[in-house]
């Protein structure tokens, strides 16, 4: 169990027989990343978690891409959302609430969070094209409802407005990586207790 005076980090390997995933999380980082996972598109959004979540991620994966992108891109979702539960181990003095309203250009994302472990996606994001270049525009929320699974979230997330789809994909990446960071940030007055009158978060 990770607790307020340690590293909170979590390790994952994961192997299928469509997909072979390494992750590994470091929730009091800088935002630094490796990343490769086959997919150039989903590297992009990955790094963009990454260094706006300030969580430090390591993320190898190699997968059926012959077939598509969809196994790499879930199972990948889903080993960070592991790798970060265990990181939070008991999730003893987190924040644990955060919301941002996220602005990129024409467009606005809502994301809302409760580190609760309690996995929940709610997804009001409508894209206009089934295809960023490639990449195939449903993966991004099966990516984000394998974090939330994983990862014991509840996560909401709402498209406001917007006209370019890779804005609407960047504006949900970045807008949940600026809640996981509030959220999962140690808030000094609740002196290392579980933020929750149950008192547990597992």
């Amino acid at each position: 169990m990770a607790d307020v005076t340690q590293n909170r980090t979590g390790q994952v390997s994961r192997k299928t027989n469509e997909t072979a995933v390494s992750v590994s999380v470091n929730i009091d980082g800088t935002g630094a990343s490796k990343i490769s996972t086959g997919v150039g598109f989903f590297d992009h959004m990955l790094d963009q978690l990454s260094r706006h979540s300030l969580i430090d991620m390591d993320i190898k994966a190699e997968g059926d891409l012959h077939v598509d992108d969809h196994h790499t891109v879930e199972d990948t979702g889903i080993a960070i959302g592991q790798a970060i539960a265990r990181a939070l181990g008991d999730r003893r003095g987190i924040t644990r609430y955060a919301s941002i309203d996220l602005a990129m250009d024409e467009t606005m994302t809502r994301a809302a969070v409760d580190v609760s472990g309690r996995p929940f996606l709610v997804w009001n994001v409508a894209f206009t094209s089934p295809k960023i270049g490639t990449f195939d525009t449903e993966l991004v929320r099966e990516f984000f409802q394998a974090l939330a699974q994983h990862a014991g979230i509840t996560l909401h997330v709402q498209n406001i407005y917007g006209a370019n789809n890779h804005h609407i994909a960047e504006t949900c990446f970045k807008s949940v990586a600026r809640v996981l960071r509030t959220a999962t940030e140690i808030d000094p007055r609740q002196a290392g207790r579980v933020p929750s009158t149950k008192g547990t978060l597992a």
